[in-house]
């Protein structure tokens, strides 16, 4: 997993990597020394016997939120640390690698660091997504448009399939994490939910169809959007998904990781706010679902697949999908002690539950009881929609 991160930056260079496009994203040096620095401070640092940092100032330096354990430098200027560069950053990580190895092998099984460990490395797998998210946004404002990797092949061209239904007859229902595995502190408790009968679509919002809510002049019809959303809306100027140009011929061009290609229709629309995803659902006559209806279908469709499942729907893998659910604490919710417990629990207030996970989500980090989050305004993320609608 630590040398997966360590492939997701070798396409860029030592200036690709030091730049910082927007106070939301970091530069992809700081994702390799942030996730780093969470096992020299909470493992190492705690644990290892004769421990010495491997530079002072890097405490400080790439501290993200953890209050608890001191100073931070500012977020919004990641971006002006020229230094250390990235050839110290690598070799950080090198030298925290080896403790770490010298460390776990005396490990006694069973301790208490394999939790602490199995954190880290399901927080560096977030920073990878994030890495990749904010690669995108860094090349996206650059008039060259850049490919961070080459084009994929050309899907098909057989046309979006008509929506349908998955219905669900409501009822008491069970959401967040249950049995063995991996799971964030914010899938937690287990707890009863009751659903009021409801049907999900089958498969994601498609770029055709997002391009026909732009082309019925939906950014423009002040009805279909939230007071606030709309407010932001005119403010910021913006007419279009965040990664959309016209395209000289007419139509859309899209700016992904491959560059800038023109807009695949069948391909499920992405890089959407809160407003703008709950703007179309409105246009289309449905509404976004809630996070306790998505989870049903989740693990509705996995068992009715008797594996794990849904990719085929579009649920895993391709976007994340916005809720209408605020991101709240379940009843019965806890944070942990120390500044490990400030990891999810301060985040929860102003922002919306999106489930799933994305294209750029790592291999094995999704399930259905994940709660990822982001503020309403927040686009630039592999972030897309699914319709619900009431029965």
């Amino acid at each position: 997993m630590r040398a997966h991160s360590l492939a997701l930056a070798a396409p860029l260079s030592a200036e690709d990597a030091a730049a910082q496009s927007m106070p939301d994203a970091s530069p992809a040096k700081w994702h390799l020394a942030h996730t780093t620095w969470f096992f020299e401070t909470f493992l190492l640092e705690a644990h290892e016997a004769g421990f010495a940092p491997f530079h002072p100032a890097f405490r400080v330096l790439f501290n993200s939120y953890y209050n608890g354990v001191g100073a931070k430098h500012p977020r919004p200027q990641r971006g002006l640390l020229t230094r250390p560069g990235l050839g110290e950053v690598l070799a950080y990580r090198a030298h925290v690698d080896a403790h770490m190895a010298r460390l776990l092998s005396r490990a006694e099984e069973g301790s208490a660091l394999g939790a602490l460990v199995e954190l880290g490395l399901q927080h560096e797998q977030q920073h990878q997504e994030l890495l990749l998210t904010d690669v995108l946004h860094l090349f996206s404002c650059n008039p060259l448009a850049p490919a961070y990797r080459a084009p994929a092949p050309e899907p098909g061209t057989a046309a979006v399939p008509p929506l349908a239904w998955w219905e669900h007859p409501g009822g008491l229902v069970q959401i967040g994490h249950a049995g063995a595995g991996f799971a964030f502190d914010n899938e937690l408790p287990r707890h009863a939910v009751h659903l009021a009968p409801h049907a999900l679509a089958d498969r994601l919002v498609s770029n055709a169809e997002f391009a026909a809510f732009l082309a019925d002049g939906g950014y423009q019809r002040p009805e279909l959007w939230l007071a606030e959303g709309w407010d932001w809306r005119t403010a910021q100027g913006i007419t279009q998904p965040m990664y959309w140009r016209p395209a000289p011929a007419g139509g859309w061009k899209v700016f992904g990781l491959d560059g800038e290609q023109p807009l695949r229709p069948q391909a499920p629309v992405s890089q959407l706010s809160y407003f703008e995803a709950d703007a179309y659902a409105r246009w289309a006559g449905a509404r976004l679902p809630t996070e306790a209806e998505w989870e049903r279908a989740a693990v509705d469709t996995a068992v009715a697949a008797h594996g794990p499942g849904g990719g085929a729907h579009g649920l895993f893998g391709k976007v994340w999908q916005w809720t209408q659910s605020s991101y709240a604490p379940y009843p019965g919710f806890r944070t942990a002690p120390g500044a490990v417990g400030e990891y999810n629990g301060k985040f929860m207030v102003n922002q919306y539950v999106l489930r799933g996970s994305s294209c750029a989500t790592p291999p094995g980090h999704a399930r259905a009881s994940y709660r990822n989050f982001f503020p309403a305004t927040a686009r630039w993320q592999f972030s897309g929609l699914r319709l619900a609608r009431d029965l």
